[in-house]
């Protein structure tokens, strides 16, 4: 219960821990299969990564202290969906940039898209809502979704992600992202220049 000094914030309450590690967990214990999956895949593929450990974050500051930790940002990572839920888009895009519908229906040649509900997000991904990430694409082998990237994530000489969980967090290389990881999930990219926040 909050005491009348507190603040809703500081009632909050989570660990990170501030070890970058390199590579997988030395101990698999408590962790989900599909974290390990995510490793798995990495670790086959030759891709060096680090990684911060975490409580699922409550906050955007929290998140920010998470990205200082890993040396870059980890990008949006937004699940929608076209207005008949027969087509959907994993967009990642830069924290800094805000989401405009319109932006992106003219340029993917969708018009209405919305959020997609929970159900698709488990069923085509295999991921819960604040977990979202491309690492999920793995669970889609029926290539339902198409992935978009801004331009601007592929700028950055850093990609981070999280592990098909929201309390784990990695960093690789871009050049990674686009040579080994997304060959190896099936999933070609359509990139997007979505517009800076005015």
């Amino acid at each position: 219960m909050m005491n009348a000094n507190q603040t809703p914030e500081e009632t909050l309450s989570y660990h990170i821990d501030r070890t970058l590690y390199q590579g997988r967990p030395t101990d698999s214990a408590g962790r989900q299969d599909k974290e390990l999956l995510t490793y798995d895949l990495l670790d086959s593929l030759g891709v060096s990564y680090s990684r911060v450990d975490h409580d699922a974050l409550p906050t955007i500051e929290a998140c920010r202290e998470v990205d200082q930790l890993l040396g870059t940002e980890i990008c949006k990572n937004l699940f929608l969906r076209n207005a008949q839920k027969t087509d959907f888009y994993l967009l990642l895009m830069p924290g800094d940039k805000k989401f405009k519908t319109a932006a992106l229906s003219k340029q993917i040649g969708s018009a209405r898209l919305s959020f997609a509900e929970p159900e698709f997000l488990e069923s085509l991904l295999g991921l819960t809502p604040g977990s979202v990430t491309v690492m999920g694409l793995m669970n889609d082998r029926e290539n339902r979704v198409r992935l978009l990237i801004d331009k601007d994530v592929l700028a950055r000489e850093d990609f981070a992600c999280h592990p098909c969980i929201n309390t784990s967090s990695l960093r690789f290389k871009t050049q990674d992202l686009l040579d080994k990881v997304l060959p190896a999930l099936g999933h070609p990219h359509t990139l997007v220049d979505l517009p800076r926040s005015e």
